[in-house]
């Protein structure tokens, strides 16, 4: 006869997907980071070194190249607009969160100049994936327009993201410290105020 299972004898929970979660934030940060120093080229093995996880695992996640980068910026995206989505969040502040991406992530920047989601137009470049790079650039913009003041200097017709485009082209340098004093610079040369420069999980935390 099958003995009843006791309370101490109950099977541990399956965290599974709880680590499979874990190891795909991992990797996504873990490219972010190999992208800045070394570029959009680097090998994969690379990024799942960083991320502490074998090379299977990264494969299990993101079958090649281009699925790394889309889910890298999409998670860039995603946190512009959650910055803009916070209660009492100014333009400033959307700008900082933007502004940090730009600092970390080379994808980003191609995106911002509608490349497509490897940063390049060369031939690798599908229809398809250019399309979506458009997409994730529209939502970058419609999360700054959400608190772009009435009468701003960018509020006229593309202003806004031609500025986006030209403090993106000028974000270059070893360092993120670097990178940051001269995306500050780019914004301050064009007279725009711009809030701490730091991701939306941070900015959160302190609330």
């Amino acid at each position: 006869m099958t003995q009843p299972v006791m309370p101490d004898e109950r099977q541990p929970a399956n965290l599974g997907r709880k680590v499979a979660a874990r190891n795909r934030a991992a990797l996504i940060a873990a490219a972010r980071e190999i992208y800045a120093t070394h570029g959009l080229d680097a090998p994969l093995s690379a990024i799942a070194r960083r991320a502490g996880v074998g090379q299977g695992v990264l494969y299990r996640h993101f079958p090649d190249r281009t699925a790394v980068a889309n889910a890298v910026l999409e998670e860039n995206v995603w946190q512009v607009e959650q910055s803009a989505a916070t209660q009492g969040a100014r333009f400033a502040d959307v700008l900082g969160v933007l502004t940090w991406h730009l600092t970390k992530s080379a994808a980003f920047i191609g995106l911002l100049h509608a490349h497509g989601v490897t940063g390049r137009t060369d031939t690798t470049d599908t229809t398809e994936t250019i399309v979506h790079a458009l997409a994730l650039s529209d939502r970058v913009e419609r999360a700054l327009r959400k608190h772009l003041p009435e009468g701003h200097r960018l509020s006229a017709g593309e202003d806004l993201m031609l500025a986006v485009a030209m403090v993106s082209g000028a974000v270059t340098g070893p360092t993120r410290e670097v990178r940051e004093h001269r995306a500050a610079g780019a914004w301050r040369l064009l007279g725009v105020e711009v809030g701490p420069v730091r991701p939306y999980e941070e900015r959160g935390a302190e609330r």
